[in-house]
């Protein structure tokens, strides 16, 4: 279960969640962090349906680490109504250096653990995964 990489596991849970944000709509965004002291990514933070966006990234610390996936709604230029999943990976400057560390060796195992991500955004300030950037990157 556990990479010899990265050492982190993926709690069943955080694969459930995910399918159920996919299939079913039940949440608008998850958060993801990493438990250190039992080797595996776990589910932090799930966010209602009728969540922002602003509430997401406010759920998102300052100064640690996460995963997070959005469920962002558009409407396209020809008017259509469309759905992207988007993979967060957040690692603010201010968060420790071991932190980023570890983050960063355990994505790419953790992201092909969720199956239908469509977008990747890599962000070390609010700035860099505002709507805008999450709009442009999912045309």
């Amino acid at each position: 279960m556990a990479n010899a990489a990265s050492g982190m596991a993926v709690h069943d849970d955080c694969k459930l969640k995910f399918l159920e944000l996919k299939a079913k709509r039940t949440y608008r965004f998850i958060v993801f962090k990493i438990e250190e002291k039992q080797k595996q990514v776990i589910v932090e933070k799930l966010g209602e349906p009728t969540n922002s966006y602003e509430e997401f990234t406010a759920s998102l610390p300052a100064d640690e680490c996460r995963y997070a996936v959005y469920d962002f709604d558009y409407v396209t230029e020809e008017n259509c109504q469309k759905s992207r999943i988007v993979f967060i990976a957040w690692s603010p400057d201010a968060s420790k250096v071991r932190s980023k560390m570890i983050y960063a060796s355990s994505k790419d195992r953790f992201k092909r653990e969720l199956d239908g991500i469509q977008v990747e955004l890599q962000a070390t300030d609010p700035t860099e995964m505002g709507l805008d950037v999450i709009r442009s990157r999912s045309n």
